[in-house]
This record gives structure tokens, C-alpha cells and sequence, in this order.
């Protein structure tokens, strides 16, 4: 069979639920009948909720039977708010099922082998789907993946002498971070920015309305920061509380000396990079302090992709 079509339908429906399922992972499923027809697709619902594999069970209904299903993670074996997909996708008769990426999550594991026992044929599927790299990371790290992002000038620089930072970027720019932040599960900054910028850390579409999905607002400092943010003295409290709140996908949007800190630890698992085609020669820069101390210390990250927004130009790269 081509998994193709029915991987790309999966993969399209993760990308619709990034950001609402944490703890869990924003998994992907299309249910293929017996004639290679896709007749059911969904996605992990919000915490207690059903499960990628059941919801495009649901919609395939009978048609299932004797079907394929394509899911960008391994069906999970293990019985926690909800029941086992393994055994969910046995009950629906289905033949086949191909899955991308083997779950890293112990308690969960097992699937391809349970369905294999119960006699359905298992695939696993070459590739990688990128709505599934910051959980799949955070599973193995045991700590939330943290993107940081940043906007500055072509020379580096965050702010101008004056102290002037808005706006670096221009507005297409500002509209895909606030579309990013929608789909995280936390935005973190230092009491430095909170209390000189007073970010209102939200997710707001170009009019102004918040998205549906809004990420936990937190402060990492010893400073007394007004406002309802979490508040967290140190940089290790910060990740393990948000971990225990069950953040798997963390932004952290600044300001430099808590860039530098996250950087120095080896906390940074993916840069966000938002360039403006604007000189200062001055100014704030990205990070306080060297995170290397020479070229062959750098930390360097691959690049994932560039994309220009306006006049302006994103770049997107991984630990």
C-alpha cells in the first residue's frame, strides 16, 4: 500500500491540535478501508480525552474493518484517562497499521508488539514528522522542550541605545509569533523583561482577539513581578514544576541574561530567530554573556528552515 495520502491526512490533522494536548503528544491517524480508500481521520483530543486512533475509528465506523491505519506515533499499550489504541484498533478489525516514530514514553510502549500478537500486520514508516519533535524530545530529556525565540536586527541587537524596542520586525513577522505562541504550552521570560517591557505574554490574532489556546504565562526571577504570571525563583524550579503541570512545549521569548542562562545550562533545544534587515551597530543584544569560548565551543543548531515574512526573514533551527 502507498501510506502517503493517508500519512499526510494524519500529519495534518497533529498539526490542528498543537498546543491543546499536553502532557500528551499531538498525534495523527487516518483509518484506510480495504480498498486503500481513506474513511476516518483524527487527532489526540485535549487531556482525558479520546485518543488520535479512536477518533478516526470513530469516523471510519465499519469501514475500518479489514482497513489500514496510518499514525504518526505507535499506538499506545497502556490504560490511563483512557483505553489502550492497540487494543482499540484489534476491536475495529483493522488489517494494518504504519506508524512513523516508536513511542518513547515506557509506560506506553508496546503497541506495535501487542498488534502484532493479535495478528495485524505493523509497519513502521521511515521519516520524521515535525509536530511530534518537541514532545517526542521532552519524553526522552524528561524536562519540557524549550524554543527560544528572539527578534533583532541583522547585527545582533535586541534594543537600541535609547532602550527603543518596538517594533523590530514588522507585522507579518509579529502575527506568525503570536500564531507560534498558540501553540505552545508555557512562554517564559525573566523579571527584567516583565517588569521594563510588561509583556502581556498572550497569543492575539491581528485584531487583537486571543486565540482559543493560551499558554501558561511564566516569570523566572528573584524580583517581585506584578501581575497573575507563575513566578519562579530559579531556572531548575521553573522546569520542574512546568513539567509537573504537564508542559511538554515551552517558548522562551527573553530577555537576554535569561537567554544566556537557559544557553549555559544547555536548556535551548531550538531557536526560533525572527531577522530584521535593520543595522544598529548598538545596542541590547541577544545574550549577555559567551555561551563558548571559542569557535570550536559555539553551540551550533541545524537548520530546520528559513522563510521570509515581509521584509523580514525567520529562521527556525534544531538541537
Amino acid at each position: 500500500m502507498d501510506y502517503s495520502q493517508a500519512l499526510a491526512a494524519a500529519i495534518a490533522a497533529s498539526e490542528a491540535v498543537v498546543g491543546t494536548t499536553s502532557p500528551n503528544p499531538p498525534v495523527g491517524a487516518a483509518v484506510c478501508d480495504a480498498n486503500g480508500e481513506i474513511v476516518g481521520v483524527g487527532a489526540t483530543q485535549p487531556p482525558g480525552g479520546p485518543h488520535a486512533e479512536v477518533m478516526a475509528l470513530r469516523q471510519a465506523g465499519e469501514r475500518a474493518r479489514g482497513g489500514t491505519a496510518v499514525v504518526t506515533l505507535e499506538p499506545c499499550n497502556h490504560t490511563g484517562r483512557t483505553g489502550p489504541c492497540a487494543a482499540a484498533l484489534v476491536a475495529a478489525g483493522v488489517a494494518e497499521v504504519a506508524y512513523v516514530h516508536s513511542d518513547p514514553n515506557v509506560a506506553a510502549a508496546g503497541g506495535a508488539e501487542f498488534l502484532r500478537r493479535a495478528g495485524v500486520a505493523v509497519t513502521q514508516l521511515s521519516g520524521e514528522v515535525p509536530t511530534l519533535r518537541p514532545w517526542l524530545r521532552a519524553v526522552r530529556l524528561g524536562r519540557p522542550h524549550i524554543t527560544w525565540k528572539t527578534a533583532h536586527t541583522l547585527d545582533g541587537f535586541t534594543a537600541a541605545l535609547d532602550g527603543t524596542s518596538k517594533w523590530i520586525t514588522g507585522e507579518s513577522a509579529r502575527q506568525h509569533a503570536h500564531r507560534d505562541r498558540a501553540r505552545r504550552d508555557a512562554i517564559i521570560v525573566g523579571t527584567g523583561t516583565a517588569l521594563v517591557d510588561r509583556p502581556q505574554l498572550t497569543a492575539r490574532a491581528a485584531d487583537g482577539t486571543l486565540y482559543p489556546h493560551q499558554p501558561l504565562r511564566v516569570v523566572v526571577g528573584t524580583r517581585s513581578v506584578p501581575g497573575d504570571y507563575l513566578c519562579y525563583s530559579t531556572i531548575d524550579e521553573c522546569i520542574r514544576e512546568l513539567w509537573d503541570l504537564g508542559c511538554r512545549d515551552v517558548l522562551l521569548e527573553g530577555g537576554a541574561t535569561l537567554a544566556t542562562a537557559f544557553l549555559q545550562a544547555g536548556l535551548v533545544d531550538a531557536i526560533h530567530a525572527y531577522i530584521a534587515p535593520a543595522l544598529l551597530g548598538a545596542g541590547r543584544g541577544v545574550l549577555t554573556a559567551a555561551v563558548g569560548a571559542s569557535i570550536s565551543d559555539a553551540k551550533r543548531y541545524h537548520m530546520r528552515s528559513v522563510t521570509q515574512l515581509g521584509d523580514d526573514v525567520f529562521v527556525e533551527l534544531g538541537a
